[in-house]
Formats: structure tokens, C-alpha cells, sequence
């Protein structure tokens, strides 16, 4: 069982059987609550709603177990939401992005590409809810009175087809306005919530993680929040943690579909107590991560795209390689310029150095690398789709792992 303190503003709703919810104040474990070590000073809550003004809404989408019945269930699926000046704001903030691998979406990103600005929420889900949820957060945008005639939000995907019912579409529209109406700053609910429901990360239940630093440039203190929706290496493969080697000492992978009676909807994994092997359909090491940075660092459009780049590394440092199946993306933003990102009249905005840009370097990386380790500690073991399960990490192991190590 997990311990400690779930962090989370929760949603919670029941629709025509269908809980959905953000879950607080279950109790479980953060990576450094095992004595997962990690570099660097974290904010307040080690949360990206350490950054001012950053508000976070979930919605939880479970229902059904036994059989995959597609547009019935079971259903393991949700959405995330961050608002990068908070839900009532109507200013949009400096961007910019970068696709390790681009075996994946992310929308509003040519537009972003090409004018450095995010306007509105910004949102994960799972692969075939994105259409649904980019027209919720233009609906919620116009609703708001974004002064635009057009809109083109970003909104992000990871695939949760092997414990959802994907192609059942049960992220509606109503969900994705539940989510952005929901958002709050705080703790943030983190594992198998909200857009991370059904994913799978290394070796383990994966989906929604984040975390914080704090550095400076000059006499200047700022902070860095990094929130993920992680689905990627499924199998664990050269799993690292704290800078070890640890996927021949932890039961990574261990996947299994759970009744013999049921017939698999893929042959990826075995059904459990069996010995088949997986098919090759599948790489070992395929799936997806998002990465979401904040910063109420003064970063121009250009200065952000660098700091987008440095997920990747935070990602080898766990083991990861980006396989050619894979869709990571990352999106940065800066909070600063308050006022003053306005494309109608000159203004004036403060820059940040381009000599102190490694230390938002270093807290990128440091952020994002522990914000994918709280995503994995986080989630509960989960058993969805034709009775296929995905175990959560076991504590009790990786703290041994860290007291050896410590010894």
C-alpha cells in the first residue's frame, strides 16, 4: 500500500455512473519519501503551482472492469489542465517547445512556433480526446472573453489504449470544461489522475507528476515547476533512479492480463502466471511523455525553446532512449511580463540574461527528472481493459534499494 500524503485539489463528480474526480488526500508517497536522491532546491510545495499565478484542474474518468467493450468500457482515461495565469485571466504568457520524437500531438504548437505566445488553458488527455478537448478550451476561452477572433490552444495526447476503452471517446466536452472550471493552485494530485489514468511508465503505473526548483540569476530569486503526463518505457528497460541502475533489482514490467476468460485486446503482455512472450509489435521502451514547464523567470519566446530542449535530458538520466514509436513533447512558458505581452501596442518587458540561462537549464532537468519519478511512486496499481494490470511501484522495495545503497 502507498503511504504518506497524496497531493491534489480534487474535481469530483458522478456522471451517469462515471466517477470523476482529481483524488486528494489518499495517502501516498513522494520519490524522496523512499529516499530517491535529486539535486537542487525545491519551492514550497515541490509542486509547478510554486510558480505565482499557476492553477491546476483535474477530471478522473473510471468505470466498468472485466471485458473491453468499445464505447462501454472499462474506462481509464481523464484530462489535465494548466492555466498558466490562473483560470481568470485573459493574458496569454512568452512560449516556446521542442519534440525529442514526434510520434505524437500537441496542438497550437505552429502557431506557437511562429509568434512565441500560448493564449489560454493548456491541457493533456489521452490520443483521441485531444479534438474534443482543444474545442472545450476554445469554448472556454471564448467564454472567458479572450480578445482574439480566433483561438489555437495547446493541448497535448499520451496513449492509454491498453488500460482504457481509447476508441469508446469518453472524455466529453463537459469533462474538459469540468477540469478548467476546477483548477486551483496547491498541492496537485499526482499518479493515476486526470489525464495520467491509464498510463504506464517505466516499468510501472505511471501518468501525472510534478515538481519545482528554485535558483537564481544575480540577487534575483525565481522558481521552475514542471508538471508530466508519463507513458513511456513500458517495460522498464534500464530503468535508473538517483543516478543507479535499477531495473534487475525492482519487478519492473510485470504487466499481465489478469482472467484467462477473457480474450486479450493485444498481445503485448501475457495473461498472468503465463510465461508468453510479448509480441514484436511493440517496442519495450515505446509510449510518451509530456512536459510541461513554467517559470516566473523574464524568458523571451527564444530563450524558452532552449529550455524546453532540457526534458530530454532529465529523461536519459532515467534510463530513457526516445524510441522511434515515442511522442515527447515539451512546452515551456514564463509567467513574468505581467501586462505587457501584447501584440496590439508596443511595450516594454524585462529579459532575462543569457549568461545565467543555465541555472534554468540545471532546474529544468532537475525538476522534470523528479517529476516523472513522483508520477511512478504516486500511482496505485490499476486493472482496466479485458483485465490487463499494470502494478504500481513497490515501495517497500525501493526503499531497501536506497538504504543499500546508503550503506
Amino acid at each position: 500500500m502507498k503511504t504518506g500524503l497524496r497531493h491534489g485539489v480534487c474535481a469530483l463528480a458522478l456522471l451517469g455512473g462515471l466517477v470523476a474526480a482529481g483524488a486528494a488526500n489518499a495517502e501516498v508517497a513522494r520519490a524522496r519519501d523512499l529516499g530517491i536522491p535529486f539535486s537542487g532546491i525545491t519551492g514550497e510545495l515541490n509542486a509547478i503551482t510554486d510558480v505565482p499565478g499557476i492553477e491546476v484542474g483535474q477530471v478522473t474518468l473510471i468505470e466498468g472492469e472485466g471485458e473491453l467493450v468499445v464505447g462501454t468500457g472499462p474506462v481509464r482515461t481523464g484530462v489535465t489542465v494548466v492555466h498558466p495565469r490562473g483560470r481568470d485571466s485573459t493574458e496569454g504568457v512568452f512560449a516556446g517547445w521542442f519534440t525529442l520524437n514526434a510520434s505524437g500531438e500537441m496542438t497550437g504548437t505552429t502557431w506557437l512556433e511562429e509568434r512565441g505566445i500560448i493564449d489560454g488553458p493548456v491541457a493533456i488527455t489521452n490520443t483521441h480526446s485531444v479534438g474534443v478537448v482543444r474545442d472545450a478550451a476554445v469554448e472556454w476561452m471564448v467564454q472567458k472573453g479572450w480578445s482574439a477572433d480566433w483561438h489555437a490552444p495547446v493541448v497535448a495526447e499520451t496513449y492509454d489504449g491498453g488500460l482504457n476503452d481509447i476508441n469508446g471517446f469518453h472524455v466529453t466536452r463537459t469533462h474538459a470544461l469540468e477540469a478548467m472550471s476546477a483548477a486551483r493552485t496547491g498541492p496537485v494530485a499526482e499518479g493515476a489522475v486526470g489525464g495520467g489514468t491509464g498510463m504506464v511508465c517505466n516499468g510501472f503505473k505511471g501518468g501525472i507528476g510534478n515538481a519545482s526548483r528554485r535558483f537564481t540569476a544575480g540577487e534575483q530569486e525565481y522558481t521552475l515547476g514542471v508538471l508530466v503526463q508519463c507513458n513511456y518505457n513500458w517495460d522498464g528497460d534500464d530503468l535508473r533512479l538517483g543516478g543507479r541502475r535499477v531495473d534487475h533489482l525492482l519487478p519492473v514490467g510485470e504487466h499481465c492480463f489478469t482472467d484467462h476468460s477473457i480474450e486479450r485486446h493485444n498481445d503485448w503482455y501475457p495473461y498472468c502466471g503465463d510465461a508468453g512472450a510479448r509480441s514484436v509489435s511493440m517496442s519495450s521502451r515505446d509510449g510518451s511523455i509530456i512536459v510541461i514547464i513554467a517559470t516566473d523567470a523574464p524568458l523571451l519566446p527564444h530563450q524558452l525553446a532552449r529550455v524546453a530542449k532540457r526534458p530530454s535530458l532529465a529523461l536519459g538520466r532515467l534510463g530513457a532512449i526516445s524510441t522511434a514509436g515515442s511522442g515527447d513533447i515539451f512546452v515551456a512558458f514564463s509567467t513574468a511580463n505581467a501586462g505587457r505581452v501584447d501584440e496590439s501596442n508596443h511595450a516594454e518587458v524585462s529579459v532575462f540574461p543569457n549568461y545565467a540561462l543555465t541555472t534554468v537549464f540545471t532546474a529544468a532537468v532537475q525538476a522534470t527528472e523528479e517529476a516523472i519519478v513522483n508520477a511512478m511512486t504516486a500511482a496505485e496499481t490499476v486493472i482496466g481493459a479485458a483485465g490487463f494490470r499494470v502494478e504500481e511501484m513497490p515501495e517497500d522495495e525501493v526503499r531497501a534499494v536506497f538504504r543499500r545503497s546508503g550503506d
